[in-house]
C-alpha cells in the first residue's frame, strides 16, 4: 500500500462521530492537495475491508455525491444518527460539522 493510501485511510477512520471532511481536506491532509478524486478510489476500493466511516465523506460544498439512490438514502440516515443533520438534497452544513483536526 503507498504512503497516500495508508494516510488517507487513517485519516478517514480519525473522522469523529457527528463531523464530516470533505474529499479535497483528506487529499490535502494526506499530502496531495489535487488527490480528491484518488481519495474517492481509496473510500469506493476499501471501505469494507478497513471499516472506514465513509458516510462522514461528503464533497467540497458539503453535498452527499453518492449518485446510488439507495446509498445516498442510507448516508443521510447515518449522518442524522450521529446528530449530522443532512437535507433531502443531502447538503450538510460544512461550518457546523467539518472536522478540523489540530496539529499532530
Amino acid at each position: 500500500m503507498n504512503p497516500f493510501t495508508k494516510r488517507v485511510i487513517e485519516i478517514i477512520k480519525a473522522i469523529p462521530d457527528g463531523s464530516v471532511m470533505t474529499y479535497g481536506q483528506i487529499a490535502a491532509l494526506a499530502g496531495s492537495p489535487r488527490g480528491a478524486r484518488q481519495v474517492v478510489r481509496v473510500l469506493h476500493s476499501m471501505s469494507k475491508a478497513y471499516a472506514l466511516p465513509w458516510h462522514r465523506v461528503v464533497n467540497a460544498k458539503g453535498e452527499i455525491a453518492i449518485q446510488d439512490e439507495e446509498s445516498r438514502l442510507k448516508q443521510i440516515l447515518y449522518l442524522n444518527s450521529e446528530g449530522v443533520m443532512a437535507d433531502e438534497e443531502g447538503r450538510v452544513e460544512l461550518a457546523r460539522y467539518q472536522f478540523i483536526p489540530g496539529p499532530e
